[in-house]
């Protein structure tokens, strides 16, 4: 196993592919996947702040602490 993905497991949780937006659904994996596509920026926060801006964030329903 390459140490980039040693180190994304501890003790059997797959930081990569854990939840970083619960309203859209992304997680760790998809921001470095879309900072590879487009040549080291990420698109998703800008997706996240214009969406926030239509009215589209639910953090309180789908964040499962309610942030």
């Amino acid at each position: 196993m390459p140490e980039n993905e040693r180190d994304d497991k501890v003790q059997g949780h797959d930081f990569m592919n854990e939840i970083i937006c619960y309203c859209f659904g992304y997680s760790r994996e998809d921001i470095r996947r879309d900072v590879r596509e487009h040549d080291g920026a990420s698109t998703i926060l800008g997706r996240i702040i214009e969406e926030k801006r239509q009215g589209g964030c639910a953090c309180a329903v789908h964040h499962p602490l309610g942030c």
